[in-house]
């Protein structure tokens, strides 16, 4: 594996030795005498591993771990110390020291020291960059969707998630409600935890139960061997309760008991465990409507009814519609190694005009058939079959006449690019600060027409807020 080693030691022939059994390798290996000097290459250079002996003259080599771990704790550092020195060896260890090699060491040993070192870096790296990620991914800034309702939205999961209060998502299927659940819980202190998600819907009540506490071998035919539940899986983290309006009453009293006394026992099992987790649910349903008719515990709906977020439905935010239709067309493109960048003004006026009963993922559903469907860089009316004929305009008079015809084909044009145009315009302010006039010459327009289509949909950049460089769209 590639990587930068730094060998600080005042003695000439251990400096060689090393420069000559890691020089062989896959690596970069540099050395200096003395510790300050050290610190000051290790300050400017970026080193994937440090080799430091403990007696140097100046400093010596546990101060100089000491101040490498501070100002770079990533940086896995391997002490070097004579057979005399291995209690101080061991203090290097407590200090963050990788490991220890005692001198003289034969270059097998070293290699394989090195190695292992390198070997749990990367790891380590591999799992912050995953987490980083999952982070990005989830963050609630990257939800697609920039239309008033959305951003209502936006300002209530940044209420919520620096919290450990339950929050419960209401919205049809298909808005996405794991998604945002999903970006609460990244965004909380709890994000380094486990988010534990489960479907309601899918299971039946023995085995709900079953899988929310867990049980012990023996508890009933089939258990076989001890099970961790939901609650467990989920301590310290966050668990997703998904369609909670479909389990039962007799379940609903148990999760109460779990939410009020934040404890709970494994089916067939004595023993009380703690539950420490975040909960978030999410329904479909009129939960208080439910609560009226009595299939939905009152004292539970307010348990989890905390803090209420309504995911609006994609036909009450159609201005959202091209910025999903285009995010899904570059996922599907790249997934399906096809090159499909664009839709054509009839394909775009479809999906702009279809009801979307499924949502956002139907609308994903839509996008990947026509990234299929698609001879060549463009999705066209006859990609989206499974919705083209749905698209209907009661109210809308068959045209008699050609003016008649071209009247209602401009009024169409213009419906199907006003939302692009306007996230045109949020995201060229975005890239640049919310600065109309940067924003204006990146977009190679004057800024008097930056400023019109600005105005055309109501979207400001408050002068208070703009040197600071946060701004929302009216």
């Amino acid at each position: 594996m590639s990587a930068r080693i730094l060998v600080v030691d005042d003695e000439e022939i251990i400096i060689r030795s090393c420069l000559r059994i890691l020089g062989s390798g896959d690596y970069t290996v540099e050395a200096v005498r003395d510790g300050l000097q050290a610190i000051q290459e290790i300050d400017e250079t970026p080193y994937d591993l440090v080799i430091l002996d403990i007696m140097m003259p100046g400093i010596d080599g546990l101060e100089v771990l000491r101040r490498v771990k501070e100002a770079h704790p990533d940086i896995d550092v391997i002490m070097v110390t004579g057979l005399s020195q291995i209690d101080t060896a061991v203090r290097a260890m407590k200090l963050g020291a990788f490991d220890y090699l005692p001198k003289p060491f034969d270059p097998d040993e070293l290699k394989l020291v090195v190695k292992r070192a390198l070997e749990r870096r990367q790891l380590l790296q591999e799992n912050t960059n995953l987490k980083s990620e999952v982070s990005s991914k989830y963050r609630f800034e990257n939800i697609i969707g920039a239309s008033p309702q959305m951003q209502t939205v936006y300002r209530l999961i940044a209420k919520c998630a620096p919290t450990s209060s339950t929050v419960m998502l209401a919205g049809d299927s298909g808005t996405g409600k794991e998604l945002i659940a999903r970006a609460i819980h990244y965004n909380s202190l709890r994000k380094d935890k486990p988010f534990v998600a489960v479907d309601c819907n899918s299971l039946s009540e023995n085995l709900l139960e079953s899988e929310m506490f867990g049980h012990v071998k023996g508890a009933f035919t089939g258990a076989v061997a001890n099970k961790r539940g939901l609650f467990e899986l989920a301590d310290n983290g966050t668990l997703f309760l998904d369609e909670i309006g479909n389990i039962t009453l007799s379940t609903q009293a148990k999760l109460l008991r779990v939410i009020q006394e934040r404890e709970f026992k494994a089916v067939g099992d004595t023993r009380t465990q703690a539950a420490n987790f975040r909960l978030i649910t999410a329904t479909n349903k009129d939960l208080k409507a439910m609560v009226a008719d009595g299939t939905f515990r009152e004292d539970l709906y307010y348990r989890i009814n905390i803090f209420p977020i309504t995911v609006p439905p994609l036909r009450e935010r159609k201005d959202d519609i091209p910025a999903l239709a285009f995010h899904f067309l570059r996922v599907f493109s790249e997934e399906l190694g096809k090159k499909v960048e664009e839709f054509s003004e009839g394909a775009m006026s479809v999906l702009m005009n279809y009801g979307w009963p499924g949502n956002v993922r139907e609308l994903e559903n839509t996008i990947h058939r026509a990234v299929i469907l698609a001879g060549d860089r463009m999705v066209r009316q006859a990609h989206l079959v499974n919705i083209v004929e749905l698209v209907v305009q009661p109210d809308l008079d068959v045209p008699r006449t050609s003016d008649e015809l071209k009247k209602i084909k401009k009024t169409a044009r213009e419906k199907s690019v006003e939302g692009i145009e306007r996230l045109f315009v949020i995201e060229a302010l975005k890239r640049n600060a919310w600065n109309v006039t940067r924003s204006a010459e990146e977009t190679g327009m004057q800024r008097a027409n930056f400023q019109a289509l600005m105005k055309k949909y109501g979207i400001r950049v408050r002068d208070t807020e703009q040197n600071a460089g946060e701004s929302r769209p009216a």
